[in-house]
This record gives structure tokens, sequence and C-alpha cells, in this order.
């Protein structure tokens, strides 16, 4: 741990600001602020229209703080968000955000002081609270387990804790906008921010969770329902946006021979995961999702790690010449389990109008065609490569 005069002036060096969103919190707020000016005078409170005795907590820090007032409620998220907006207009590079609920200790400022010394490119830091002991309560406790698992799904990293309010924001690598207001917007902040290449992790820190002392402002019906239509907007933006960008980027950034090798020839890839990969173009360009192959596919070879290239071109088994003929076999296959009372089919009379007389039939068939097509095309391409591989070594 830093000495207290080493913080105080890394917390200079840094460019740190301290944020502290407020909202009835009487009862700790005094606490906090006292904690805080230990180590820095470089305070901004946001006082999101308390109708307590906040205003003159706040009024006796006059000289000391900088603070922000809303003269209604309108959640956490904008505070964080006029608190953030407030630290870069001021020259700030860092803003530690902490709640005044008193859940936060901060003799823990320095740990935080610490990894930002040490970081070499932008990093957000989250403090990570011990979700297992006695104070914390069980909702709190498995909205937290819910929360990592989603921002994982959405970005990739694994977390231990994605909703403490102890964080370290770097204010010129995250988002200029956000769109989310209330306790979802500590969600947005850190996903984009990943999405946009900082690094995100976890840092150790106390947490006290005093039911006499502590006022939660979480509303669960209404927020987790906001939490869960963003992490919705967010899933599907990683499945359709950043996924595919993710991996036309990488293209950009490789020449083409290392293009080719890495994600074509795969030198690295083991046969199995070639094999994948094939399968799940082959089903990908069966399947009935037509006109977001593409981007289905490269997304579910980025997410799964698969090697993209072969899985993106084997997707296009469904090109011209051929689409009359997988349209015809889905129909064929569908007929055998779901048999449909209309008109007969001919290979030569394949249409859009005959797709929908003849919709699930059509379905349950592609689907079957695309799983069958898929081992069997990945169980040869295994064989191949495997015996390929085993002869390269023998050679040698």
């Amino acid at each position: 741990m830093l000495e207290l005069e080493v913080v105080k002036e890394e917390l200079k060096r840094l460019g740190i600001v301290v944020v502290i969103p407020t909202y009835n919190n009487e009862k700790t707020l005094k606490r906090v602020l006292d904690g805080v000016l230990q180590y820095t005078s470089a305070v901004i409170v946001v006082n999101d229209g308390a109708t307590d005795s906040t205003s003159a907590i706040l009024a006796t820090y006059v000289d000391r703080i900088d603070v922000v007032t809303f003269e209604q409620n309108k959640g956490k998220g904008m505070a964080l968000r006029i608190g953030l907006q407030r630290a870069k207009s001021l020259g700030f590079s860092y803003a530690l955000t902490i709640d005044s609920d008193g859940q936060h200790y901060p003799q823990d400022i320095p740990k935080f002081v610490a990894e930002l010394a040490n970081a070499t490119a932008p990093v957000l830091l989250i403090g990570s609270r011990n979700m297992t002991h006695d104070s914390v309560p069980k909702k709190s406790s498995f909205g937290n387990r819910f929360s990592n698992f989603w921002f994982w799904f959405e970005t990739g990293v694994k977390l231990t804790d994605t909703q403490s309010g102890f964080r370290a924001y770097p204010l010129h690598a995250i988002s200029k906008r956000f769109y989310t207001r209330k306790f979802e917007f500590e969600i947005e902040i850190i996903v984009r921010a990943a999405w946009r290449g900082v690094v995100v992790k976890n840092i150790p820190i106390q947490v006290l969770y005093d039911p006499e002392e502590r006022v939660s402002h979480f509303r669960p019906f209404k927020d987790f329902t906001r939490i869960s239509v963003l992490n919705t907007v967010l899933v599907f933006l990683t499945f359709f946006y950043i996924l595919p960008r993710n991996f036309f980027r990488s293209f950009k950034k490789k020449s083409f021979t290392d293009f080719v090798k890495e994600n074509i020839l795969g030198r690295t890839d083991s046969p199995v995961k070639k094999a994948l990969s094939i399968g799940l173009g082959v089903f990908m360009g069966i399947a009935p999702v037509w006109g977001f192959q593409t981007a289905i596919t490269i997304t579910l070879a980025v997410f799964f790690r698969l090697n993209k290239v072969l899985a993106f071109a084997f997707s296009n088994i469904s090109f011209a010449p051929f689409i009359p003929l997988i349209i015809y076999a889905s129909l064929l296959v569908g007929g055998l389990v779901y048999p449909s009372s209309a008109t007969a089919l001919r290979i030569e009379g394949m249409s859009l109008d005959t797709i929908k007389s003849h919709l699930s039939q059509y379905i349950v068939g592609s689907i079957i065609l695309a799983t069958v097509m898929a081992l069997l095309f990945g169980f040869v391409s295994y064989l191949f490569m495997k015996f390929n591989r085993q002869r390269s070594v023998s050679a040698n």
C-alpha cells in the first residue's frame, strides 16, 4: 500500500478527481467525504436532487469541494454522466467514483492509484467486493452474478464484480455520448468501454452493508427491467455489429499472407477446430437465415473462437447455382417428417412462392439438412486434415 503523501502526489500527477453521486444519504455522506478528503481536494459531488439534509452537509464543505446540484432527482446514471463531463471539462484524466451510501471505504483509494500508476494504456478499474460476506444481501449477490454473466457474454471479458460503483474511469478513452440515465448506466459504460478496446479489470476492495445506515435507491422491478432491456440491446449489437466489426478490423491489420496463414491455413488450429469451423459454415449456409448468414456466421465463429475464414467460406455453399438444389433438398427432407398437402415439388420450379406454400416443411427440412450436412462435411474434413497432418509428420 502506498503511503499517504505518495498517494496525494500520484493523484495529482495522474490527473485523478473523485466523483461522488449522492441522493438522500445524509447518514453516511459526511463520513465518505471526510475519508476522501484525506487523500485529495479534487472532489466533485453531484447532488441528485436530495430532499434530506444533504444540501446542508455539502454547504459545510463549500470551500473544499466542487458541487453540482440537480433541482430534481434524475437518477444515478445521469448524476454520473454529469460528474464525468464536469471532470473532463476541468482537465482531469481519470475520474474515481465512489458511492455515498457508506458501503465503500475511501481507504481503498490507494489501491486504484497504484494500479493506474502502473498502467501503460487506458484502463477502467472496478472495485471487486467480497459478495459472499455475511453483510451482503442475497439479492445483491444474485444481481451481481447475473450482471457478470451478461458482461462476459457481450464482451468476452470475465469479471468478478460488474456492479460496484467504486471505479476509475479513463475520461479520454470512454464514449462521449451515452443513452441510459439510471442504474443501468454503469453497465452501458463498461460494456462500451470494452468494445472500444479499453482494458476493464477488477481490483479487490472492502465492502460494508449496514442496514441501519445504508439507503438503497435500487427499485427491483423497474431497474431490473431497465437492465434487462439494455442487455437485450447490447447482445443484439454484439452479434450483429461488434463481433463482425472486430473480425474485419483484424483482417485490415494483417498482411494478406499472414491472414491466409492464420485464418485459412490456420497453422495453429487443430483439425478439430477447423472441422468445427467448416461444419458451422455449412450449417449456416443451408439454414433458413437468408440475408443474415454472413453476420451470424462471423459472429458465432468469433464468439466460439473458431476459424473465421473457413466458417465464412463454407457458409457460401448456398451461392446462386446451388440455391434451387438446396431449397429442393430441404423441402424433400422436410416432407419426410412434416409432409405438406400442397402441390408436388419439382426442382425446376423452385421459387419464393414454392417456399411460402411449403413454409413449415421447408424450415424443418432445411434445419435437418443443415445439421446432417454440417456433421458430414465436418467429419470428412476432420479425417482429411488428420490424415494430411499425420502424413506431413511422417514425411519429416
